[in-house]
Parts: structure tokens; C-alpha cells; sequence
């Protein structure tokens, strides 16, 4: 059933009671609407229109207060707080006007100024695990840490677009250039303090180019250390470094060992050669004076000195000899006398032991002639 057929002819849009069928009016809507806020505010109410048919105008005071409530709204959002490691940059329009310390503040209310609150004594760290080669050609993972301050706020927020950015670039291209120029052992081992120094240094002289407003307080090597990937084979070449080390120690000790007596063993034989030349020399000297006192001897008796120097000959090849070959008188034979065996005889008996080898047989006519010969050699050397 359509709404006109509803038999009252009312128009179900027409809420004040009206019996027309066209659309609502709006301005009544609106004259509705603007009376409650008038009401809403002090002003007077009614039947909306006066009796010149215009609308009343709302309250000033209303208006006024509302202004002042507003401007005062506006104002308290000036006031902040900076705490005691902070510091607070107040903005004009976007450009610098003043550092503030801690404490209660208030600035002009947005738009006109903003403030940045900077941390000045907060100790910030940033991280970086970078691979880089080393000087002799082998890859290391570093594990760098760096502490820093923002010591001036206006540097730190007006001079570099993005400070912890350019801190981060910074840092790794100061550690790629202290471990390029130096080798695998020095970083792994001794060398991480001194390395730790030198990118301080070289980071900060970056930093305080660009005017970031930094300060670098430390900067750590936490971990250094050869890739996962290879480890295994790293290990086996410093163990195999290890041992090439001990065995040059080992190689050293027994050098200091053995040098120190080779070299005394060759004084000693230098000394023994030196001591044999000097004596051969004395010698050789001595046997020269003796055969020039022989020659003067015997250019005065010629014949007697050469029977002197036969005897003395023979005298000292029978000394020396254990054996004794005797030439006997009507016989072309040679007696041997053991000589040898008859003194090891002595030796190993005693006195008056006649066991053991016993000598040939020796005729009467033999040892006489050994005899006469022996008194013929004696009287000889009494007439000399």
C-alpha cells in the first residue's frame, strides 16, 4: 500500500504535521537547527523568526569566550619538557632559533615554531657485522659495535640529512681500511685493540667533516672471525702454522745445542794442529842444527864419524826390533832367537817361568860369536 493510501492523508515526511504531499522544507530544518545552538549558548529561543521575520544573532559574550578558550587552547600547546640528557631546538618556521636546557619550556604554539628534542649525554650504540678481505688476501667477519653522543644538537639536525645513516657508511669504510692493511693473524689476535684505536680515529675525522655533531665515544670489535663456510679449513692452516712453529723452535734448540760444540770441537782441532806444526817445525829445526854439527864433525874425521853413524844406525833398528837374527861362524845359516816371546814369556809367568814357547837351539860356536860381536860393537864405541 503507498503512503498516500493510508486513508489519514498524512505525509509520512512531514513530521511538524503538515498535510501537503511535496518534499521537507529545509529551511525550516535549518531554522530549527540554529535555534537550539542559539539556546545552546544563551541566546533566545522561540518561534524562530521575529517579527521582522529575520533570525536573532547569537550572544557576543558566547562568542567571545569561546575565542578566549580557543586562543587559550592554543597557546598551552606551546609548553613542553626537556628531561635532563636531552636538549630542545626550537624551530621557527623550520629555521633555528635557540637550544633550550632542561626543564619546563614554552615555545609559540604551531605553526609558527616546533621544537627537537635531541639526546646530548645519552650513549647511543650502532651495530655493523661486515665481511672484508685482510692485507694478505683472506675474508674475515667482523662484529663492530660503536658508542656515540649527540654532542651539538643543531650540527646533529641541520648539517646531515640522515646522521645515523652516515655514521653507519662512515664506519664501515673506516673498518675496511684498518683491516685491508693488515693481516689475518694481527686482526684475529694481538691486533684487535690497536685496531679498535685506529677506527675511532678514522671515523671521528669523517664525522667531524661533515659537522654531524657527533662524538664517538668507543668502538668495539666484538667478535672477529673467519666465515662459517670455511672455517673448518682455516683451523687446519693455523694448526698447521702451530706446528711449523714448534718445529722451527725445536730446530732453533737443537742449533744452540749442537753449534755451540761444533764450533769448540773445531778451536780444539785448530789448537792440536797448531801445537803439531809448531812441533814439527822444532823438530825439523832440531834435525837440521844436528846435521850441520855432523857435518862439521865430519869434515874433521870422516872415517870416524861414518863408523860412528853406521853404529848408531844399527843400534837403533835393533833397539827397536824383538826379534834378533844371529849370523854363526862355519854355518850359512841364520839362527832366530824369539826375542818376542821369550819377554810375553816374562811377562805372564813371573821370573824363572820356563812354560810356554821355548827358542831354537842355539849352538856353543853362535852364542860365542854373539858375544865377540857385542864386545866388538862395545870396544868400538870406547875408542870413539
Amino acid at each position: 500500500m503507498a503512503w498516500n493510501d493510508s486513508g489519514n492523508g498524512k505525509n509520512p515526511w512531514d513530521r511538524g504535521g503538515g498535510s501537503g504531499d511535496g518534499p521537507p522544507d529545509l529551511d525550516k530544518i535549518v531554522r530549527d537547527w540554529q535555534r537550539r545552538f542559539n539556546s545552546l549558548f544563551g541566546g533566545k529561543g522561540g518561534g524562530g523568526r521575529s517579527g521582522s521575520g529575520t533570525a536573532k544573532p547569537p550572544g557576543g559574550a558566547a562568542i567571545l569566550i569561546i575565542v578566549l578558550v580557543a586562543i587559550a587552547g592554543w597557546l598551552a600547546t606551546g609548553l613542553y619538557r626537556v628531561n635532563a640528557d636531552e636538549r630542545g631546538v626550537v624551530l621557527r618556521f623550520g629555521a633555528f632559533v635557540t637550544a633550550t636546557p632542561p626543564g619546563l619550556r614554552w615555545h609559540l604554539p604551531f605553526p609558527i615554531e616546533t621544537v627537537e628534542k635531541v639526546g646530548v649525554t645519552r650513549v647511543n650504540n650502532l651495530r655493523q657485522q661486515t665481511r672484508m678481505l685482510t692485507a694478505d688476501e683472506n675474508i674475515v667477519v667482523v662484529d663492530l659495535v660503536i658508542q656515540y653522543k649527540n654532542a651539538d644538537p643543531n650540527a646533529y639536525l641541520f648539517n646531515v640529512l640522515d646522521p645515523e645513516g652516515t655514521l653507519a657508511d662512515i664506519s664501515e669504510s673506516a673498518i675496511r681500511e684498518v683491516i685491508g692493511k693488515n693481516t689475518a693473524d694481527f686482526v684475529l689476535l694481538e691486533g684487535r685493540a690497536q685496531i679498535a684505536i685506529s677506527t675511532q680515529q678514522l671515523i671521528q675525522e669523517a664525522i667531524d667533516e661533515y659537522g654531524a655533531g657527533i662524538i664517538i665515544t668507543t668502538v668495539n670489535l666484538q667478535d672477529t672471525n673467519f666465515p662459517s663456510q670455511v672455517e673448518a679449513a682455516v683451523q687446519d692452516a693455523i694448526k698447521a702454522r702451530e706446528d711449523k712453529a714448534r718445529l722451527a723452535f725445536e730446530a732453533q734448540s737443537y742449533a744452540n745445542d749442537i753449534l755451540p760444540k761444533a764450533r769448540g770441537e773445531s778451536m780444539r782441532r785448530l789448537n792440536d794442529a797448531e801445537a803439531y806444526r809448531a812441533r814439527v817445525i822444532a823438530d825439523a829445526e832440531g834435525e837440521a842444527s844436528r846435521f850441520e854439527q855432523l857435518l862439521v864433525a865430519y869434515e874433521k874425521a870422516p872415517s870416524v864419524t861414518r863408523e860412528r853413524l853406521y853404529i848408531e844406525a844399527i843400534e837403533e833398528v835393533f833397539g827397536n826390533s824383538n826379534k834378533v837374527l844371529l849370523d854363526a861362524e862355519g854355518s850359512g845359516n841364520m839362527i832366530y832367537l824369539p826375542i818376542d816371546k821369550l819377554l810375553e814369556q816374562g811377562r805372564g809367568t813371573g821370573a824363572g817361568s820356563t812354560s810356554g814357547s821355548t827358542p831354537q837351539a842355539v849352538s856353543p860356536g853362535s852364542t860365542t860369536t854373539s858375544r865377540r860381536s857385542g864386545d866388538d860393537l862395545r870396544s868400538r864405541r870406547s875408542r870413539q
